[in-house]
């Protein structure tokens, strides 16, 4: 009986002593219960919320996982508890083979803080056997009207309201996700609101089987169909990107832009900016649009697209767009009176006009349209020599019709083409700029206020009936006043 027990003992004692075993096989990963841990609250006031996932060790050997933590650190609005210890970061937690682990997250959050991103997202990152894997934390930020919801990105989604309004004067934001597209509805958005889009690339299976990419994240107007954008000088509309932070003040091309979409009418305009898109505003065939007092910068292709279109603008100012500041293309019917476009530091014009679509590259096969466009008291300036392009492929004067007068432009080999020898009869008076730079205060700065010292744009320009007033609300001269959109400031 000794000997049976001593044998016990020394049994349990060897296994007492044995050490455990641990894989360190980079291909055996950590499973998760979940790759992305959401915390869908809304909070209406300073607030908190928990969430959980698991990770699972799905191995016949222990796993060791080296460090946990989250990839913000200590600016992180996240907290962390593993397995019933608290701690933002640990090291060589221990999971046994078909074991798991809780991970509890939580996240506290000032709805109403408009420093804070509508979503904040963050990694959890596990390095785990020279493995580095995630699980993405995400919450809402701000207390916000998402459309359709914070789920949307990716999808299109249609809005319509049998012909009647739909007023955006919450006074909380509006962010939208993936493609909105407003049919038989007015959309009216008063004074002072802020949209903000989701950008990023959205795709779809076409009826081939085929993956197509596409640039996610606008809102388009079709059918019936409406923008009116109400703002003041004081409260201007503003459409931007969602990204808040500092790095993406200036950064083009975070979402698509705006696009009113064939014979869409009515549009209105006034006192709003457009920033960091792809492009600006696009006004298809038909499409009828009143742009006032407003901004357009900081696209990653044109500003102001207008296909076959009726667009008039006044007071409205065109700049830092990677494309053309203005694109008129395949005729249409255009009025631009005291626009600034500035197109400094990018590689496309201010102004580029044209009355076909070319339907092969060398432009043998087309489709062609009457251009008419009248551009009075603008100024078309950049960084390149020339700041204009002429496309006429009918070589039929009544098909391209336009006319600059009391304008400032930069042209150089335009004017040296043997296609458009008589530019200048179609720009009277003009003044040509190239080699001109004192016209603004900086455009370093993208500060398009005409310079006190001297611009060329100083009185310039004629009286127009009913613009009274510059951008900035400044009146303007009733006898000899500035040309572009601001009036000169002494």
């Amino acid at each position: 009986m000794r000997f049976l027990f001593a044998l016990l003992l020394f049994a349990a004692l060897f296994s007492f002593c044995q050490k455990e075993k641990f894989t360190t096989d980079p291909a055996d990963k950590l499973e998760f219960s979940a790759d992305t841990l959401r915390f869908d609250t809304v909070f209406t006031q300073l607030g908190s919320a928990t969430r959980y996932f698991k990770i699972y060790n799905r191995h016949k050997e222990s796993i060791r996982i080296g460090k946990v933590y989250l990839e913000n650190g200590a600016n992180s609005r996240f907290n962390l508890n593993i397995d019933g210890i608290s701690g933002d970061a640990q090291e060589n937690l221990e999971i046994a083979p078909n074991d798991s682990m809780y991970v509890f997250a939580e996240v506290t959050i000032n709805p109403n803080d408009q420093n804070s991103p509508f979503v904040v997202t963050e990694n959890v990152v596990f390095e785990t056997n020279g493995n580095l894997q995630t699980v993405v934390l995400e919450a809402f930020g701000q207390n916000a009207n998402y459309l359709p919801s914070r789920f949307g990105a990716g999808g299109i989604t249609g809005y319509g309201c049998n012909g009647g309004e739909w007023v955006w004067d919450d006074p909380k934001p509006y962010v939208i996700y993936g493609v909105v597209i407003i049919d038989s509805c007015t959309v009216r958005i008063p004074a002072g609101a802020r949209v903000y889009v989701h950008g990023g690339l959205g795709k779809f299976v076409d009826e081939d089987g085929v993956t197509q990419r596409y640039n996610d994240g606008f809102l388009a107007f079709t059918g019936q169909g409406k923008l009116i954008v109400e703002g003041t000088q004081e409260r201007p509309v503003i459409f931007e990107g969602d990204r808040l932070e500092e790095e993406f003040k200036e950064e083009p091309g975070q979402w698509t832009g705006i696009w009113l979409q064939s014979s869409s009418s009515g549009h209105r305009i006034d006192h709003c900016i457009i920033r960091n898109s792809v492009i600006g505003l696009r006004a298809d065939s038909a499409v009828d649009l009143t742009l006032r007092n407003t901004q357009i910068y900081n696209t990653a292709s044109s500003g102001l697209i207008g296909l076959h279109a009726n667009i008039t603008a006044e007071n409205c100012l065109f700049h830092s767009n990677t494309g053309y500041g203005i694109q008129l293309e395949y005729g249409g019917n255009y009025s631009f009176d005291y626009c600034t476009v500035g197109s400094y530091g990018v590689d496309g014009e201010a102004l580029r006009m044209g009355n076909a679509l070319c339907l092969d590259p060398g432009c043998e096969t087309f489709v062609a349209n009457k251009l008419s466009a009248k551009f009075r008291n603008c100024i078309l300036m950049g960084s390149r020599a020339d700041q204009i392009t002429l496309f006429d492929r009918l070589d039929d004067p009544s098909m391209f019709d336009y006319e600059l007068n009391n304008c400032i432009v930069r042209v150089r080999d335009l004017i040296k083409d043997t296609a458009y020898p008589d530019f200048f009869d179609h720009c009277q008076p003009c003044l040509n700029a190239d080699g001109q730079d004192t016209i603004f205060v900086d455009v370093n700065k993208r500060d398009f206020h005409l310079d006190t010292l001297g611009s060329i744009a100083n009185r310039f320009a004629v009286p127009l009936p009913g613009i009274d007033r510059d951008l900035d609300g400044k009146q303007r001269d009733a006898v000899t006043p500035d040309a572009g959109c601001y009036e000169i400031e002494f």
